[in-house]
C-alpha cells in the first residue's frame, strides 16, 4: 500500500445536519457516544495500510482541527500523517470550494510534494461503513481502470434517491444517472448485480484515481462535483469501473439517517461493529474514568466513558462521554452527546448562586426521540417529547427536524420546560 494517498471530503455547510453543524463541520459531529464521523474513513484507511491522509474542510473547521491534531499522531519513521486542508484564498484564486471535485482541484498543490504518490483514494466524511480499501485498490489495478467507483447493490425503492451506475459483468461502467426517476430505472439495471432483489448499483462516493490522471482530469474539466458531474462525464471518455461492496453502509448526512444509524448501534448485533478487532475504529484517547450508574434501569443502550447516572431510566439510547443524568429522569430513543468537560465543585457552587443549571440533565426529566448536543444544561422537570408531534420547527433553544428534537450545543433549558 505504499504510494497511496487518501483524501477525505469534509463536505459543505452541512445544512442537512443542522443544528449539529452549527458550530462544527460535518466530519466533527459526534458519533456513537465517543467518536466523530471523521474517525470512520480515517480508521478505514489506517486499517487498510494507508497512513497518508488529507481531510478537506471549509466550514467551522476549528473543532475538527483540534480532534485530528489530538488523535492522529505518527512517529517520525512511518511517514504517516492526517492533515487538515481548509479552504484558502490565494493570489491565484479567491474562491472557496464550490463542490467535491473543486475542493480536490484547489488542493492538488498540497499533494504534489508527495512525489511518490501513485494512487489517490477519495472518501466521504459523512458515511458509516467498514471497508478494506486494499480490495478496492487491487481491483483498480487489475482492471487497469482510469477511475474506480465503489458501488453498493440496492433495491428499486432506494435507487431513486442515489446516484446509480449501470455496469457490465466485468465491472465496466456504461451509464450513470443521478437520482433516476421511475422511467429511467430500467435503463440502469446492471449485468453484474449480486441478486435480483437489488439490481441497481449505487455510487458510494468512494473513488480511486491514478494521481497524474486525476490531476489532468481536474485541470481539463470545469466540473465542481464528483458524483453529479465529473464521474458521469467520464463514463463515455475513460475506463470507469465499479467495485461491488456488499457490507453495511449508511449515508448519515441527514438528521433522520444520523439519528437512526446511531440508535441502531444499540442492537444486540448491530450491522456496524465497533467491536471488530480486525477493523478497530480509532478516536481521541480521553483517559476518562469508568462510568458510574447508581440505582439505574438501563436497557439496550450504549454508555460511553466518564458518565455519572443517578437513578435514571435509560432505554434504547446512546449516552455520550461525561454525561450527567439526574434522579428520576427517563431517556428513551435518544442520543445524549455528553460534555467536553467536567464542571469543578467551585463552578457548581457558582452555578447555584447564579441560579444556572449545571451541565447535564437534571432530575425528573423526560427525554424521548431527541438529540442533545454537547454541554447542554437541562433543568429539573423538563419534558423534551415533541408534545405537538411536529416535524419541523425552529425554537428559541431547540430545533425539530424530521420529527426529531435537537437541543443545540451549549443550550440552556430552564426548569419545568415542555418541548
Amino acid at each position: 500500500m505504499q504510494g497511496i494517498l487518501a483524501v477525505v471530503l469534509g463536505g459543505g455547510r452541512g445544512q442537512r445536519l443542522f443544528p449539529l453543524t452549527k458550530f462544527r463541520s460535518k466530519p466533527a459531529v459526534p458519533l456513537g457516544g465517543k467518536y466523530r464521523l471523521v474517525d470512520i474513513p480515517i480508521s478505514n484507511c489506517l486499517n487498510s495500510g494507508i497512513n497518508r491522509i488529507f481531510v478537506l474542510t471549509q466550514f467551522n473547521s476549528a473543532s475538527l482541527n483540534k480532534h485530528v491534531a489530538h488523535t492522529y499522531k505518527f512517529d517520525m519513521f512511518s511517514g504517516g500523517f492526517v492533515d487538515i486542508l481548509a479552504a484558502e484564498q490565494t493570489p491565484d484564486s479567491s474562491r472557496w470550494y464550490q463542490g467535491t471535485a473543486d475542493a480536490v482541484r484547489q488542493s492538488i498543490k498540497h499533494f504534489l510534494p508527495h512525489g511518490d504518490t501513485g494512487l489517490v483514494v477519495i472518501l466521504s466524511g459523512d458515511q458509516l461503513y467498514q471497508m478494506d480499501l486494499r480490495e478496492l485498490i487491487q481491483f483498480h489495478k487489475e482492471s487497469e481502470a482510469d477511475i474506480t467507483v465503489a458501488a453498493k447493490p440496492v433495491s428499486g425503492g432506494s435507487a431513486s434517491g442515489l446516484g446509480i451506475l449501470k455496469a457490465q459483468r466485468n465491472g465496466r461502467v456504461t451509464a450513470f444517472r443521478e437520482k433516476p426517476g421511475p422511467e429511467e430505472l430500467s435503463e440502469v439495471q446492471s449485468d453484474n448485480a449480486l441478486d435480483n432483489t437489488r439490481p441497481y448499483l449505487a455510487n458510494m462516493g468512494i473513488y480511486v484515481f491514478q494521481t497524474k490522471f486525476l490531476i489532468d482530469l481536474l485541470n481539463e474539466s470545469d466540473a465542481v462535483d464528483f458524483g453529479k458531474e465529473l464521474i458521469p462525464q467520464s463514463v463515455d471518455k475513460y475506463k470507469v469501473f465499479c467495485h461491488l461492496f456488499d457490507g453495511y453502509w449508511e449515508d448519515v448526512g441527514t438528521i433522520r439517517s444520523f439519528f437512526e444509524a446511531n440508535l441502531a448501534l444499540t442492537n444486540s448485533l448491530p450491522d456496524f461493529n465497533f467491536y471488530d478487532i480486525q477493523m478497530p475504529v480509532y478516536t481521541h484517547p480521553r483517559n476518562l474514568p469508568s462510568s458510574k450508574l447508581n440505582n439505574c434501569d438501563v436497557h439496550q443502550s450504549v454508555i460511553a466513558d466518564g458518565c455519572i447516572l443517578n437513578g435514571a431510566d435509560i432505554k434504547h439510547s446512546i449516552i455520550g462521554v461525561r454525561s450527567r443524568i439526574g434522579g428520576g429522569t427517563t431517556v428513551k430513543h435518544s442520543i445524549i452527546m455528553g460534555a467536553d468537560r467536567y464542571e469543578t465543585f467551585e463552578q457548581v457552587e457558582e452555578n447555584k448562586e447564579k441560579k444556572i443549571n449545571n451541565i447535564g440533565i437534571g432530575n425528573h426529566c423526560t427525554i424521548i426521540n431527541a438529540i442533545l448536543d454537547k454541554d447542554v444544561r437541562i433543568g429539573d422537570n423538563v419534558s423534551i417529547i415533541n408534545a405537538h408531534n411536529l416535524q419541523e420547527k425552529d425554537g428559541a433553544n431547540y430545533y425539530i427536524r424530521d420529527g426529531v428534537i435537537i437541543i443545540p450545543k451549549g443550550a440552556w433549558i430552564s426548569n419545568g420546560t415542555v418541548i
